[in-house]
């Protein structure tokens, strides 16, 4: 099978939105309980570096983008990644190309720092992104509680070393 990755266009939000659904559902990718409409979600991350990655039926397997992570002109170039597969496609490598890809998108759009909070139940996340040269810089406990249970999030950070050096 093969895959290609693109960049995100209008047409692909019902997707976009049903793969972050599939992600809620699953318990350990978002605090979010119900998906955002796409107009809520287009505001929420940046116009540029959205992708979705596709099988060669053209079919959306998954996507990323970065939000962030405050509106001051100082943290311009830091950002939060979101990436999120489809169930069928975990388990396959595809994270790791989305986040390869993503890596190098925000590079051209300047962008220094990245950082991901990840549940810690979560471990293929938490080694993909590892994998990208993300370090840990520790662990949030009882970051945010979810249907009444406290959870703790790993923070992982990428530091570019083109941009902002």
């Amino acid at each position: 099978m093969s895959y290609e990755i693109r960049n995100m266009q209008a047409g692909d939000s019902a997707r976009v939105i049903e793969i972050f659904e599939e992600g809620i559902a699953g318990g350990n990718a978002t605090f979010d309980l119900d998906a955002p409409s796409w107009e809520a979600w287009d505001a929420k991350f940046v116009n540029h570096c959205r992708l979705v990655l596709e099988n060669e039926n053209e079919e959306i397997l998954g996507w990323a983008a970065l939000q962030p992570i405050s509106s001051r002109d100082c943290f311009k170039g830091v950002a939060e990644v979101s990436i999120y597969l489809g169930n069928p496609a975990q388990g396959k490598g595809l994270g790791s190309m989305l986040l390869k890809k993503l890596i190098l998108a925000s590079e051209e759009h300047g962008f220094w720092m990245l950082q991901a909070a990840i549940f810690p139940e979560n471990r293929p996340s938490i080694i993909i992104h590892e994998k990208f040269g993300f370090r840990r810089v520790g662990n949030r406990e009882k970051f945010g509680q979810m249907n009444g249970v406290w959870r703790d999030v790993v923070l992982l950070e990428r530091r570019s070393k083109t941009v902002g050096i």
